[in-house]
């Protein structure tokens, strides 16, 4: 399928009426996750404040509800949904949604469990310190490209702040700063494919600020790297890089 069969988006509910029509568990909940997200649970009575709907075993009043000009989301009847409702994995701030478009809820929340299990239960402090530490990281790193560069590059698997590690109540700046230090990191390659790179190396090619290369190297591999690092051939690799993340990229067997 090319298309997406529908556009995911979280909607503030603090204080908004959403109507709930229905009885017994599955109504029970939908109630509680209602809730939870700060909306005022209100019956079909009063769907002139409403503009969204969650009805539970009641064809009909969906049917009426849709009429009013409401979303509505019927429960376990998708073709009858106007929007779904995903399994969340919740590291407030941080929410991970998961939904199959009301094909099966039961992947959904297979898929849940696992990421609840890989997933920091502190996740969202960090989410939290990033956002603290916006102003130091702008006089840190002025320019826009730099500094997400600096941040993504910290946030990489196995990098200074990366996601799935225990972090605590870390310095975030200091850490996102002492990791864009200047670094060449070196990529040798076992054959011509690109897809023959391995993960850390592609994560390297795609956060490099300057690309250094033998002559032999092909265009495939050199172009996983951002359209806007600089790229320049050489006959060795670089001691030292000027600034940011060099990668150097030679065939394994040719030294240095």
């Amino acid at each position: 399928m090319s298309d997406w069969p529908a556009l995911p988006i979280f909607v503030r509910l603090s204080g908004r009426a959403v109507v709930l029509v229905g009885e017994g568990e599955a109504a029970d909940a939908k109630r509680r996750l209602l809730e939870r997200a700060g909306a005022t649970i209100v019956g079909e009575q009063r769907v002139g404040e409403a503009r969204l709907a969650v009805v539970a075993d009641d064809e009909a009043a969906a049917h009426r509800l849709k009429a009013r000009g409401l979303l509505v989301n019927v429960v376990d009847r998708p073709e009858l949904c106007d929007f779904t409702l995903p399994a969340i994995v919740d590291r407030a701030p941080l929410l991970v949604a998961i939904g199959t478009g009301g094909v099966s809820a039961g992947l959904a929340a297979a898929v849940r469990q696992r990421l609840e299990a890989i997933l920091p239960a502190d996740l969202g402090r960090l989410a939290e310190a990033l956002h603290a530490a916006r102003d130091a990281l702008r006089a840190r790193f002025p320019e826009t490209p730099e500094r997400r560069r600096a941040i993504g590059a910290a946030l990489a698997s196995g990098g200074a702040l990366d996601p799935l590690d225990d972090h605590g109540n870390v310095d975030v700046a200091a850490r996102i700063a002492a990791g864009a230090a200047p670094r060449v990191a070196h990529v040798r390659l076992r054959s011509t494919d690109p897809d023959d790179l391995t993960l850390r190396e592609a994560r390297w090619l795609a956060q490099a600020d300057r690309v250094t290369h033998r002559a032999d190297v092909p265009h495939a591999v050199l172009d996983r790297a951002r359209a806007d690092a600089v790229r320049a051939a050489t006959d060795a690799a670089p001691a030292t890089s000027a600034e940011g993340l060099t990668v150097d990229v030679a065939f394994a067997g040719q030294g240095a």
